[in-house]
């Protein structure tokens, strides 16, 4: 299976890498044309290149206008859409325009599957993402060789944009809780608490979480985990589920705190950074706050 590779930043290089070191080949192209030799890939002149040259092509790519633009634009996926090739769209995509590409995909015989990623950085780099996919099994099960090569669970979620819909809800999670424990921890450090003790009584309490568990631990210490989603990628993910669950006419009722923080990041000049610096954002605002012991 010829597997080409669209987008080779922070996670489509690292899944590119999973990929080259099982041994398969992989074409890719980058707006950064040096990233492409950078991860191991052999460099394409354009989209469509990688898909007249593919057989399954994976999507790793900021947001739908600019999955819209690289299926839909000159030199385009469309361009070389056939029977037998399918694409996978690795993107935090908006669901709505998942639908509407594997429709235009599918008339001419190529099949879409939106495939969401979670697990971060470190979970591409060990091979261990988890996957949630949306579109034709059929089809997701022709690429699952290549998919187990950087993932440790692959679940089928249904239809076209099922994928992207429980990628967008398990972000939300994953945002808010970021958010909500950046705060808590703020308020820790200025009533004096002993923050890896406090820490300990979370992940022994009812307060526990993915943060809690795996983020605060190293951030108390200084290590914000570098190269992990941004705080302005974090920012449009939850603006893409409110506009879902809006969509699905459920009620939001704390999707606008979550909105505030990391808009808060971004004002303060911590966007393009990861987004666990929303803790000094929220820090700053706080008058200055920082986690990490003052050093003697």
């Amino acid at each position: 299976m010829r597997v080409g590779v669209i987008g080779l930043g922070n996670m489509g290089g690292r899944i590119t890498r999973r990929i080259v070191a099982a041994g398969r080949p992989v074409l890719g192209f980058d707006v950064d044309p040096g990233r492409a030799s950078a991860v191991g890939a052999e460099p394409a002149a354009s989209p469509v290149a990688v898909a007249e040259a593919s057989d399954v092509v994976l999507l790793s790519l900021p947001d739908s206008p600019i999955v819209e633009r690289v299926v839909l634009g000159e030199d385009g996926i469309l361009g070389a859409a056939r029977v037998g090739l399918v694409v996978a769209d690795l993107s935090t995509s908006a669901p709505s325009s998942t639908v509407e590409l594997h429709r235009l995909l599918a008339a001419q015989g190529t099949e879409l599957v939106d495939a969401g990623i979670s697990g971060g950085a470190a979970a591409a780099e060990a091979g261990t993402l988890t996957i949630m996919a949306g579109g034709s099994e059929a089809a997701l099960d022709t690429i699952r060789p290549v998919l187990e090569t950087f993932s440790g669970r692959i679940f089928h979620m249904g239809e076209s944009g099922a994928g992207h819909t429980a990628k967008l809800l398990n972000n939300f999670l994953n945002g808010i809780s970021l958010a909500a424990t950046a705060e808590v921890m703020v308020a820790a450090r200025k009533a004096g608490l002993e923050l890896h003790t406090f820490l300990d009584v979370l992940n022994s309490s009812s307060g526990v979480n993915f943060a809690t568990l795996n983020r605060f631990p190293r951030i108390v210490d200084g290590d914000y985990l570098e190269g992990g989603l941004t705080g302005n990628l974090m920012l449009k993910d939850i603006r893409l589920y409110a506009d879902l669950v809006r969509e699905l006419d459920v009620r939001t009722l704390t999707s606008a705190g979550c909105v505030d923080a990391f808009e808060l990041a971004a004002e303060l000049g911590y966007g393009e950074q990861i987004s666990n610096r929303v803790v000094d954002a929220i820090g700053d605002a706080s008058g200055g706050v920082r986690l990490q012991e003052p050093s003697t």
